[in-house]
């Protein structure tokens, strides 16, 4: 497959992760929750239904566990408590947690990758070291740094 047949491939979960990213942020201001702030997002951009599907998958993701989401920042990052980052570091982190955890059908590692680089392109390289470290870590201590299987579930075994 050619680079660019690959990068077609994967278009619409990239849109998916900056419409769910924006949408998480907008939330933390208070004004709309995430999923209205995604719908809006989602009928603004005219979203195809792959992208929007994955998009709300994301959002309810944080939504739904945003607690153990926070809980598990706190515990891989203690010198970076979670109500005392900026607000994109934030959104960045629990998105990205989302998606690592809760979509087993994205390898983590391309997980990782996808996110670092939206902090590096949102927030700058103090938000990309600290976004691949803390995934880094989930992921290792969840057991979901091995290989992808066939089923589409994390192999959880090291």
């Amino acid at each position: 497959m050619s680079p660019d047949a690959a990068g077609e491939r994967h278009a619409p979960r990239r849109a998916a992760r900056r419409l769910a990213l924006a949408a998480v942020f907008e939330a933390d201001f208070g004004q709309r929750t995430a999923s209205a702030a995604l719908e809006r997002q989602l009928s603004d951009v005219g979203a195809d239904e792959e992208t929007a599907a994955y998009a709300r998958t994301l959002v309810d993701a944080v939504v739904r566990h945003r607690d153990t989401i926070d809980a598990r920042i706190e515990a891989a990052a203690p010198a970076y408590p979670v109500v005392q980052l900026a607000r994109i570091d934030r959104a960045l982190l629990r998105s990205a947690l989302g998606e690592l955890l809760h979509s087993a059908t994205t390898p983590a590692r391309v997980v990782i990758a996808e996110w670092v680089g939206l902090a590096r392109t949102y927030s700058g390289e103090p938000a990309r070291r600290l976004l691949n470290g803390v995934l880094g870590r989930i992921a290792g201590e969840a057991g979901l740094a091995g290989p992808t299987r066939r089923d589409g579930n994390r192999d959880s075994r090291r």
